[in-house]
């Protein structure tokens, strides 16, 4: 997220379950002086997919490596009101742990490793 804002982006909202981790990202926000830009969610992914209202060009998620609950999470993801036909959805996970293709109308459109990382991209399928 502060990546994405150190490179334009207007707004980025961070969601952290730790307690310990939301007050990082918080430092390192006033650090660089993106604090007025963003906004950190301290709590569980669940809720925030209940919670936050808007659609988001592009969603990042870094779980914990060998979460079994990510599928079920993207799931979720996909399927809520904060992606719509022009989200695009990154996730970084262990290469050990494989990601479906589909979720709802999204789709693996790229993936990449880089050691153990793997990073996949997944985008609506253009509309005929």
């Amino acid at each position: 997220g502060i990546e994405a804002l150190s490179r334009g982006a207007i707004w980025a909202d961070f969601v952290e379950q730790n307690r310990k981790c939301c007050d990082a990202i918080r430092q390192n926000l006033e650090a660089v002086g993106f604090s007025s830009r963003s906004r950190v969610y301290c709590l569980s992914v669940d809720r925030a997919l209940k919670m936050l209202d808007r659609v988001y060009d592009v969603v990042l998620l870094d779980p914990p490596y060998d979460d079994p609950s990510l599928p079920a999470t993207l799931d979720s993801l996909f399927g809520s009101q904060l992606v719509g036909p022009k989200s695009t959805v990154v996730v970084q996970c262990s290469t050990r742990q494989r990601l479906p293709a589909d979720f709802h109308k999204f789709h693996l459109n790229k993936n990449r490793h880089y050691g153990d990382t793997s990073i996949s991209f997944y985008q609506q399928e253009a509309r005929s």
